[in-house]
C-alpha cells in the first residue's frame, strides 16, 4: 500500500503561530498545512529561522501559552491538539508522539542518569515498577547502540559524548513506541559516521513499529535519502511541498533551487565554488507583505510584491508567479547541472 493511501495520522490546518513582543503581536509562522499518514516519512526542511521547529513546537503544545499564540486546526486520530489541556497533551506527549529534541544537552537533565530519566518516562505512560523500567532501558539503551548499556544506564548526560547523549535521546523517545516520531535535526553537530547510525535508528521504527515520522532538517541530503514526502519551508510558510522524487526531479520554487544548487554533486566535474543564496533570511519583524523570498530571488519580478498563487503539478505545489511555460528554462539556469527536463 502506498503511504499516502494510508490513514491520515495527523493533519495540520492553516497553523499560524505568533508571539508577543514590546512592538505587539509578531506572526513567525503563518497558514502551515501538512498531512501526515501512518508509516510516513515527512521531511520539513529551510534554513535556520524559516520556522520548522517553532511549527512543531506549537503543534505539541511545547510553547508559552502566555506569550505566544496559535491559531488554526491540528487533528492527531481525531483528537483536536490545539483544543486539549495541558494534563491531557502531557499524557499524549512521550506515549503517542515522541519528540527528538534538536540539542540532546539541554534536552536531558544534567543532575539524574540517562537511565533514571528514560524510566521516568516509561513510568509515566505505563504502569510498570521501576526495576521492570530500568531493565527497559537498559535495553532501549543497547538497541540505540551504545556498546555498554548496563554502565551507560548509571551516566550523567555529561559523562557522555555528543553522539551517545542524541542516542540517549532516541531511546527516550522510543520508550513507548509512540505512533508519530518528532525528529527536530537529529543529526545536527554530529560526525557522518553517526549520522547514519541515528538515522538508521529512525528508519528502524518505521519498520519495526510502523512509526509515522516528521523529520526536520536543513540537510537536503538526508531528505533525499529517508523521506517520503517533503515540505520546503521559508519565512514562516511552507513555500513548495510534494513527494520526495517529484522534488528533487523537477523542484518548482527558486528557493529550493536554492537549496539544491548548494548540493556538492556526486559526480561530473568538479565545482570551483559551490552556489549560495544571497543575503539572509528575514526576521519574523522584516518579512515582506508578498513573497517572503523575493528579496533573495535571482528571478523577481513586480507582480512578487503581492502574496503569491499556489501552483500545482499533480501531488506537487509550491508557492510562486513562475508559470509552467517559463519554470523549466528558469530552473536550468538555476541547476545547471540538472539532467532532468
Amino acid at each position: 500500500m502506498e503511504q499516502k493511501d494510508k490513514p491520515i495520522l495527523l493533519d495540520v490546518d492553516g497553523l499560524s503561530v505568533s508571539f508577543a513582543t514590546d512592538r505587539g503581536p509578531v506572526r513567525a509562522v503563518s497558514d502551515v498545512s501538512f498531512r501526515v499518514h501512518e508509516g510516513e516519512i515527512l521531511s520539513i526542511v529551510g534554513e535556520s529561522g524559516s520556522g520548522k521547529s517553532v511549527t512543531l513546537l506549537s503543534l505539541l503544545g511545547l510553547h508559552d501559552r502566555k506569550t505566544t499564540q496559535v491559531q488554526g486546526a491540528v487533528s492527531f486520530r481525531g483528537q483536536h491538539l490545539l483544543d486539549l489541556p495541558a494534563s491531557r497533551m502531557r499524557a499524549i506527549r512521550g506515549k503517542e508522539i515522541g519528540l527528538i529534541s534538536q540539542d540532546p544537552m539541554t534536552a536531558l537533565t544534567p543532575v539524574y542518569t540517562i537511565g533514571w530519566q528514560i524510566a521516568e518516562q516509561i513510568r509515566a505512560h505505563e504502569a510498570i515498577s521501576a526495576r521492570a523500567a530500568r531493565k527497559r532501558a537498559i535495553e532501549l539503551l543497547g538497541e540505540v547502540g551504545l556498546s555498554n548499556p548496563g554502565e551507560a544506564v548509571d551516566r550523567y548526560p555529561h559523562q557522555l559524548s555528543g553522539g551517545m547523549r542524541q542516542r540517549a535521546v532516541i531511546a527516550m523517545a522510543l520508550s513507548c513506541n509512540p505512533a508519530l516520531l518528532v525528529a527536530d535535526e537529529p543529526t545536527t553537530a554530529l560526525d557522518v559516521t553517526v549520522q547514519a547510525q541515528v538515522l538508521d535508528l529512525i528508519l528502524r521504527l518505521r519498520k519495526d513499529f510502523g512509526s509515522a515520522i516528521i523529520l526536520i532538517t536543513h540537510d537536503m541530503g538526508v531528505v533525499a535519502e529517508v523521506a517520503d514526502e517533503v515540505a520546503v519551508m521559508y519565512a514562516g510558510r511552507i513555500v513548495e511541498r510534494g513527494r520526495t522524487e517529484q522534488l528533487f526531479s523537477a523542484p518548482m520554487h527558486p528557493y529550493t533551487w536554492g537549496l539544491m544548487a548548494s548540493i556538492p554533486p556526486l559526480s561530473g566535474a568538479r565545482l570551483p565554488r559551490l552556489r549560495s543564496i544571497p543575503g539572509m533570511p528575514p526576521t519574523p519583524e522584516t518579512i515582506p507583505p508578498g513573497c517572503g523570498f523575493a528579496p533573495r530571488c535571482a528571478f523577481v519580478q513586480p507582480a512578487c510584491a503581492e502574496p503569491p498563487p499556489l501552483h500545482r503539478a499533480g501531488d506537487q505545489a509550491a508557492l510562486c508567479i513562475i508559470d509552467d511555460t517559463e519554470r523549466p528554462a528558469l530552473r536550468r539556469a538555476a541547476l545547471p547541472l540538472e539532467e532532468t527536463p
